[in-house]
């Protein structure tokens, strides 16, 4: 996969700019605050309809603007592709996909794939299991629209289902939960399945990286997933009975005490919860060997290697950790932001040198 260019209009900080990417890696430089982040969040918006920065789309919207543009073009072993998002300050948005409009932000995934880490990744590692949930479901949703589909059915469903268990009538209740229970289980059995086959892959790819970065001094291991077995008839039935025991303590705590959205991923380093004991590097570390697993299940999937970000992640690594991660992605197209001073030094010619100011770039150079 490899992103051609990307046009921002009133996209942030951007008025109307142009970016002609190279294949191999592109640096996107300057100071603080001048739209390093905005140019790759744009990328990975147009790839998952996600940012990793904010809830509200309109807060993309340029200040005093009534709509933000973002616009790419893409090749890939499947063809070419051009996906164009528009924010509008009222709320709406607009999605084109080779000129086509849908209202189905899902449809995105899987036109162009991307993988993104920034410092911001450590909630990852760091911080709630619903953190390690969306990072699970943003990767699995770029392998598969009929993934996010049935999380989107499963999480309306959980949200009625928690509804009903507040009620006071409990009579009622437990004459409606079986119906909302028939529903709930077909959806709960394809996201349980879907994440457990994801983290299969997730471990061993995620030690193999960890393992590179850091020349093999650390091992790093990775679990979880709610463990049902056989086919998806068997696992829903499964479910079922799952849900119907776990009743009297769902409608004592008000709420559904089981199922994927309470789901968490366990991360080890040398044995130990990388959480409580390891340090902030190790964590990064751990972090970014997460986001490299994830670059190879998708390049295992769509046989080519997705686009990867790397939004300030070199800055706060030592200098044989970052030439490693730099070794890894020879021949990954990748777009990394950095201050001047971070810029790396590259030793062949595969890149290209964007210099940026307030929204603007000011000075091409490479490729």
């Amino acid at each position: 996969m490899r992103v051609k260019n990307l046009a921002l209009k009133n996209f942030r900080n951007y008025a109307d700019e142009r970016f002609e990417f190279g294949d191999g890696v592109n640096v996107i430089a300057g100071d603080n605050a001048q739209g390093k982040t905005n140019c790759v969040e744009a990328v990975f918006l147009l790839a998952t309809g996600y940012s990793p920065r904010v809830k509200k789309d309109r807060q993309v919207i340029s200040y005093g603007k009534e709509k933000a543009e973002i616009k790419l073009e893409a090749a890939s072993l499947y063809g070419k592709v051009e996906v164009s998002l528009s924010y509008y300050a009222q709320g709406d948005k607009k999605i084109l996909i080779n000129g086509a409009e849908t209202k189905r932000s899902g449809e995105l995934f899987g036109n162009v794939y991307a993988v993104y880490f920034s410092p911001q990744e450590l909630k990852l590692i760091q911080e709630s299991p619903e953190d390690r949930r969306r990072f699970l479901d943003i990767a699995i949703s770029e392998l598969s629209r009929k993934y996010f589909y049935s999380l989107v059915k499963y999480k309306k469903i959980i949200d009625q289902r928690n509804k009903l268990l507040k009620e006071p009538d409990r009579e009622t209740v437990l004459d409606t939960l079986p119906i909302w229970d028939e529903q709930l289980a077909g959806y709960f059995a394809d996201v349980v399945t879907a994440r457990n086959d994801f983290i299969e892959k997730l471990g061993p790819e995620a030690e193999k990286a960890h393992a590179f970065i850091t020349d093999g001094k650390e091992k790093l291991s990775v679990s979880g997933g709610l463990k049902y077995f056989g086919d998806r008839d068997d696992i829903i039935e499964q479910i079922k009975i799952d849900l119907m025991n776990s009743t009297d303590k769902d409608l004592a705590l008000g709420y559904t005490s089981i199922g994927p959205h309470r789901d968490d991923l366990k991360i080890l380093l040398n044995g130990e919860d990388v959480r409580a004991f390891g340090s902030q590097g190790q964590q990064r570390t751990a972090a970014l060997s997460l986001k490299l697993a994830e670059l190879e299940i998708l390049k295992n999937h769509y046989g080519e290697y997705p686009v990867l970000i790397l939004d300030d992640a070199m800055s706060e690594l030592d200098e044989a950790r970052r030439k490693r991660i730099l070794k890894k992605v020879e021949g990954v197209q990748t777009l990394i932001t950095c201050t001047d001073h971070d810029a790396p030094v590259f030793s062949d010619k595969n890149f290209t040198l964007f210099k940026i100011s307030d929204g603007k770039i000011m000075e091409k150079v490479g490729l």
